[in-house]
């Protein structure tokens, strides 16, 4: 069905570059058209929502640790109130796309737009604004010194030209778009299932290495370690604290997120999204000034320094410091551990990386700010860990990397998969929703609401793809 949409019989030029042909039919109005700004106050009784490029508009979560935990002020008495249906705007990033139709009434950040929208079918015009061809029409409305503070000027968005089908073929698109997104979710999901298959399979061969090492005959002893157990009889015990040859210190000094400590060059500062479970993360740009360094007195982080999380996530992940090519420090939830010569620094990650140690260290912690997990620096520090010999270490670090090698190669494999399933969608969805395909056949041939939207209960969930996905 998704395979064998067809384009509309007559088109018209849309007067956007980025819109480009559109069906004669449809309407092109102006934002300005369609939107009534709202300004209603002193509501802090109602949830509070959020704004994201992933998600648009969602009640906010206290307790999700995949959400973010911007500090949240006690008096909430000039949050902004969005009415359910409302169109809600983080001006600061309209430009990525994050904007989105307001699920309830709630309240939202002063420094966003909220607006009445009047469009007959809101699921249609959260779909139109928050697609790609759209994503560009608010970054050129939008203006500022460099990319990543971009404002969006209430000028240029109301230029912003917007399609208006006829609201019966906005509800086919959304319909149809809803029956899509289902489809490809269900595709990714079945993908994300067997990376989780193959990522416990790796679980499994990392936890025997750094437990029992590669000799299946050897001697074993008790640790004296609850959650290790049995260990090679030539392997000693180990503080986490006495794997560091030197003393260290973090940039504890003041609230490092100040926007004062904050510059757009200078020492890198690595953040808690940047740890990954084995490995590093790049995500998330932050320096500070060389000034604020020198007068910080902080630990400089080097390639190969193991960074340890001590923030929920799972708390306690630990991966390598990166080859970035610039300095770096890191921020005060995570620790750094510069390893002895005879200790080997993936060996430690490897162990961090482990099942076992994790959820040790989850059973620990103590929850901090309510919602979050966090273990202390002492406290880590005086973790026993098991220590083979040197040379030992980086024979069960080679022994894992073999190991582990189909795993990976099947897990980048599918990894890709589902990206180039998210960018057809991407594509799909901005394709539909400008009319450069006629969904209305396609949405005639669904079941009514409620129904089954597969007539098998074994047919693939990626039956209705194309065999070639296209891509911009």
């Amino acid at each position: 069905m998704i395979a064998n949409l067809q384009p509309y019989p007559k088109y018209k030029d849309s007067g956007s570059r980025w819109l480009a042909a559109v069906p004669t039919h449809w309407e092109v109005r102006n934002l300005r058209t369609l939107i009534r700004h709202r300004n209603e106050r002193n509501r802090a009784d109602l949830p509070l929502l959020s704004v994201a490029r992933e998600k648009g508009v969602f009640v906010r979560s206290l307790t999700d640790e995949n959400e973010n935990h911007n500090v949240i002020p006690d008096d909430l008495s000039n949050y902004k109130v969005a009415r359910a249906g409302n169109l809600v705007i983080n001006k600061m990033k309209a430009w990525q796309g994050s904007m989105g139709i307001a699920p309830c009434d709630g309240i939202v950040s002063p420094a966003y737009f909220v607006f009445d929208f009047a469009i007959s079918n809101r699921a249609f015009g959260q779909a139109l604004l928050r697609s790609k061809p759209y994503v560009a029409h608010f970054g050129q409305a939008s203006d500022g010194v460099r990319v990543g503070q971009w404002d969006l000027t209430i000028p240029g968005m109301r230029q912003i030209p917007v399609l208006v089908p006829p609201p019966e073929e906005q509800a086919a698109v959304v319909r149809f778009l809803d029956y899509a997104n289902g489809r490809l979710e269900r595709a990714i999901r079945a993908k994300r299932q067997v990376i989780a298959l193959l990522h416990e399979q790796k679980q499994a061969i990392i936890h025997r290495a750094v437990t029992r090492g590669l000799d299946p005959t050897v001697l074993l002893k008790p640790s004296g370690i609850p959650w290790l157990g049995d260990i090679p009889k030539h392997w000693g015990i180990c503080s986490v604290k006495r794997l560091c040859r030197s003393g260290y210190k973090t940039f504890t000094d003041g609230d490092w997120i100040e926007i004062p400590f904050i510059t757009e060059s200078g020492v890198r500062l690595l953040q808690t999204g940047n740890v990954g479970r084995g490995h590093y993360r790049e995500k998330g740009f932050r320096f500070i000034s060389e000034e604020t360094f020198k007068s910080f007195g902080c630990t400089e982080v080097f390639p190969n320094d193991v960074l340890i999380c001590r923030l929920d996530g799972p708390v306690g992940r630990a991966c390598l410091a990166p080859q970035l090519g610039v300095r770096m420090i890191t921020s005060v939830d995570n620790t750094i551990l510069k390893v002895r010569p005879d200790v080997d620094a993936q060996f430690v990650v490897s162990l961090m990386s482990s099942s076992a140690w994790l959820n040790f260290l989850q059973s620990i912690c103590r929850a901090g700010g309510g919602f979050r997990y966090r273990v202390s620096r002492s406290m880590l520090g005086a973790i026993s860990v098991p220590l083979p010999p040197h040379a030992e270490q980086q024979a069960i670090v080679r022994g894992i990397e073999a190991e582990s090698a189909p795993a990976n190669a099947a897990i980048a494999r599918l990894e890709r998969e589902i990206s180039l399933l998210r960018e057809y969608r991407t594509r799909l969805v901005a394709d539909v929703v400008t009319g450069k395909l006629d969904v209305r056949p396609a949405a005639r041939q669904l079941p009514e609401e409620g129904g089954e939207l597969s007539d098998g209960a074994g047919e693939s969930d990626s039956s209705d793809l194309p065999d070639e996905m296209p891509l911009e």
